[in-house]
């Protein structure tokens, strides 16, 4: 055991105070506060110049208004003719002109906007907004009905889901946890899995693996690889959570000028849902409020607890498992170009648990997401996009005691591999010789 925890002790030490690992805890929340907050800052700061578009409407004023400008398009009704318009029209001042047919209600397809360049997707979208609700009033006046009629007619349903228990239970939300879950399992085991490979082909290439030997066992030698690394990636996951938040917080702080409470957010979202308002500067509608305080109001719901302990553990056991399965691939090859026709049998089931969480997470209690939950090289991902969604406790502890056995057998088999195969140099391995190995006795 003391062997074990000195290897661990070199593979940690030795990977923490590598460059490459300083750099990329640095850059990973970097990248990834800005993929957050760039959109925020660019949104917050970016300014349009205005785009003036000239209107040459030929329909009946009875069905038309004046379309209203904003602060991205000026619209000018112009009273001379399309082709003179075009003549006139200046490019260095003018963006477009827009051609309103005089039987648009009858054929709203007749509308064109004449540009000189590639016409903005804002300026499309807000021209087809405003014209759909010009049509629709003029279609409504033409029928006798008033815009307040219509309006007293739509009615939204804000359905609320509860479990039998009473308690709330927001899919939207749970889709989001246990699919950002699923996808961290995911990424740490292929990231730390072939990080596994690459040390054990590295040190057989220099052959400092036949020293190592000579001190300790293969099988120690490959726990003691494999639970390093194991700390490595911890100690990377954590601290990328720190500073992604520290750096999210400081950056939020400049751009408001202030920390957001979450208790002022709810209460301005209420406020806003109450009384039907919303700030100018959020551009946001009363549904779209409404949406973000049910969903802020379902977190209370998530039992966030019991989620990262099943984090912990599957996370940790689909490491495990499938690190075994890259130390033995790296102790079977020389080189990692001939890591390819191994590599294949182990990362299909991790490919496959992926494509299945995406069809899971919209029918969680399907016999496919309860099998795939239970097989050992799927498990990690699968069970922990359902967990949010609510699993009984026996098919938990079923499918983690199934994920320990899975490991242990995984282990063995890749010890069985791991002690031929590091110290065999220059020989082209093959699934058959492999299989030969595995009944070699000690």
């Amino acid at each position: 055991m003391n062997k074990i925890l000195l290897i661990v002790q070199r593979e940690y030490l030795t990977r923490v105070k590598k460059k490459s690992f300083i750099i990329m805890t640095i850059l990973g929340p970097l990248l990834m506060a800005t993929i957050f907050i760039a959109p925020v800052v660019i949104s917050k700061y970016s300014k349009d110049d205005g785009y003036k578009v000239h209107i040459i409407d030929q329909a009946p004023k009875i069905f038309t208004t004046i379309l209203p400008s904003s602060t991205t398009v000026q619209f000018v009704n112009d009273t001379i003719n399309l082709e003179a318009a075009k003549k006139a029209f200046d490019t260095d001042k003018e963006y477009g002109i827009l051609y309103i047919p005089a039987d648009i209600i009858k054929n709203p397809g007749g509308v064109v906007l004449y540009t000189e360049k590639q016409a903005n997707i804002k300026v499309t979208s807000y021209i087809e907004r405003v014209l759909k609700e010009d049509i629709e009033k003029a279609k409504l006046k033409y029928e006798g009905i008033s815009a307040q009629t219509l309006e007293s007619i739509k009615t939204e349903i804000d359905l609320k889901t509860l479990t039998l228990k009473g308690e709330e239970n927001d899919s939207s939300l749970n889709t989001i946890v246990g699919f950002a879950a699923g996808i961290m399992i995911y990424m740490f085991i292929f990231l730390y899995g072939v990080q596994v490979m690459r040390g054990v082909i590295e040190e057989k290439t220099n052959r400092i693996v036949e020293v190592i030997i000579s001190s300790v066992k293969p099988f120690q030698l490959m726990m003691g690889k494999i639970i390093g690394i194991a700390l490595v990636g911890f100690t990377q996951f954590l601290l990328w959570i720190v500073l992604t938040f520290t750096i999210s917080s400081i950056v939020n702080t400049i751009v408001y000028n202030k920390k957001n409470d979450p208790k002022e957010i709810v209460q301005a979202l209420q406020h806003q849902s109450t009384s039907g308002s919303v700030a100018p500067t959020t551009g946001e509608s009363p549904t779209q409020s409404k949406d973000l305080l049910k969903m802020m109001g379902n977190l209370s719901s998530i039992n966030f607890p019991r989620i990262l302990v099943c984090f912990i553990i599957y996370f940790l056991g689909g490491y495990l498992l499938y690190s075994a399965l890259f130390a033995a691939i790296g102790a079977a090859v020389d080189n990692e170009t001939e890591t390819q026709q191994f590599m294949l049998p182990v990362t299909i089931p991790l490919i496959l648990s992926f494509m299945v969480a995406q069809t899971v997470v919209t029918n969680p209690d399907s016999q496919l997401g309860f099998w795939f939950s239970m097989i050992p090289l799927t498990s990690p991902v699968v069970m922990m996009v359902r967990i949010p969604f609510g699993v009984p406790d026996w098919q938990i502890a079923l499918s983690m005691s199934l994920l320990i056995l899975g490991f242990i057998g995984t282990t063995w088999l890749a010890g069985k591999i791991y002690r031929t195969g590091i110290l065999l140099y220059g020989k082209k391995i093959s699934y058959r010789e492999i299989s030969k190995w595995l009944f070699y006795k000690d």
